[in-house]
């Protein structure tokens, strides 16, 4: 099936008339406070508004004006995608009735049930839905922190690192080197840092065709290996180089000041760095108290309920839930089970099991574009995968051609989806 922005829509909007939901159960309208306004706390904020006819009371904390989505950023590394298009605003969200609060949520009470926000206001919430992405794990690449991330960027969180990183790959010395060091796992968008790398030697081909990639990865294999690596093969041989744990690739620092990347005692001197450290759930997760030792959150499979409390709902990225990657479309369709659950259990409307699902697709070359998905039900301890696919090795061109263009209907669905 070729996926785009009407069938998107079309399915989203069939299961919301579905679900429409009785007004709610007493006088006082109860609370829904959700932190984070990306692919899951956006969407939950919104279909909770919608679908339960102003019956619930739903605010949104999120810092920014202006969301940038990370996925599709690699598009705009390589020139397929413009930076302005992967920014959406609260506008229409706010229209459904949705209370958008730019601002930081600093504090929970679980409690009190209470949210404290950097202005010194204190929300009270029914319910609470934390959705706020990824914090990266500190000392994880020894000589790199956040406040080196000018001088070798992670590019791995919504706003300008991806505007900085294609800067200072547009501007490489001839015949340069651009260095990735690769996340371990669990990170978010398995598939994104293998696009990053075919997306910068795109742009090099063209710019810079002397120029190296040097990837250096702790990881023995990594989403859509066979893939990208016959793309770049046909792509661009002879330019991606790849160090694996055998040679080093779990033994890494950086000295940004230098602009030199050691790989297990041997000094590589550099040209552009792109740092993507080890991850860890959103800072607020762990404020509240519902993170593990892991650094993830852990839910329930079934509802994305915190197993630290019933009332409290983590999704997205941050999340510990079992099979599924962290991407937006997980995030969006985890989101949807979660707006389920809370106006039924707020308004005494239908709860239906949850489905999840997720595909993410990655582009090689111009129009080579390949995906990976699966469904997934709740299983007895951890979301579990029930199906799934990939592309394929050796697949024509004009399969690879059609499956850019699904991602392409994708995007505009699921931003149509979050943001209205």
């Amino acid at each position: 099936m070729i996926l785009n922005r009407r069938s998107f829509l079309g399915t989203a909007t069939a299961a919301s008339a579905a679900l429409s939901a009785p007004m709610a159960l007493g006088q006082a309208k109860p609370r829904v406070v959700v932190i984070g306004g990306g692919s899951g706390g956006g969407t939950v904020a919104r279909y909770i508004a919608k679908d339960s006819n102003g019956a619930v009371d739903v605010t949104l904390i999120e810092p920014s004006r202006k969301y940038y989505t990370c996925y599709f950023s690699n598009l705009y590394l390589g020139g397929f995608w413009e930076f302005d298009a992967l920014g959406h605003d609260y506008g229409n969200i706010a229209r459904l009735g949705v209370n958008v609060i730019h601002d930081w949520a600093v504090g929970v009470d679980r409690d009190a049930q209470t949210v404290a926000l950097a202005s010194g206001e204190q929300l009270s919430y029914d319910r609470l839905v934390v959705a706020p992405g990824i914090d990266f794990v500190e000392g994880s690449v020894p000589g790199w922190d956040v406040s080196q991330q000018s001088l070798m960027p992670h590019a791995y969180k919504s706003g300008t690192q991806a505007q900085l990183l294609k800067h200072q790959i547009e501007n490489m010395r001839e015949g340069g080197t651009f260095c990735m060091v690769a996340p371990p796992n669990p990170y978010r968008c398995p598939p994104g840092p293998g696009e990053r790398v075919s997306m910068v030697a795109h742009v090099l081909s063209e710019i810079n065709p002397t120029a190296k990639i040097l990837i250096v990865d702790p990881k023995e294999n990594y989403s859509k290996q066979a893939l990208f690596e016959e793309g770049w093969e046909r792509h661009y041989p002879g330019m991606v180089t790849r160090i694996g744990p055998d040679f080093g690739g779990e033994n890494v620092e950086v000295r940004p000041d230098a602009m030199e990347v050691i790989i297990d005692g041997v000094v590589e001197a550099v040209d552009v760095c792109n740092v993507i450290p080890a991850q860890k759930a959103g800072k607020i997760a762990e404020l509240a108290g519902l993170t593990n030792d892991s650094g993830w959150a852990p839910v329930l499979p079934a509802d994305m309920r915190s197993r630290m409390d019933e009332n409290v709902f983590v999704l997205g990225d941050a999340s510990a839930q079992g099979a599924m990657p962290k991407s937006g479309y997980s995030a969006n369709s985890q989101a949807k089970v979660v707006a389920n659950v809370i106006r039924g259990e707020l308004t005494g409307s239908r709860i239906f099991p949850a489905r999840y699902s997720n595909t993410c697709w990655s582009l090689i070359a111009t129009n080579d574009g390949v995906k990976v998905g699966a469904n997934y039900e709740a299983g007895e301890d951890q979301i579990e995968s029930v199906s799934s696919f990939i592309s394929q090795t050796g697949e024509d061109a004009e399969l690879r051609q059609q499956t850019y263009e699904e991602s392409i209907g994708w995007y505009n669905g699921i931003v149509a989806d979050i943001f209205g």
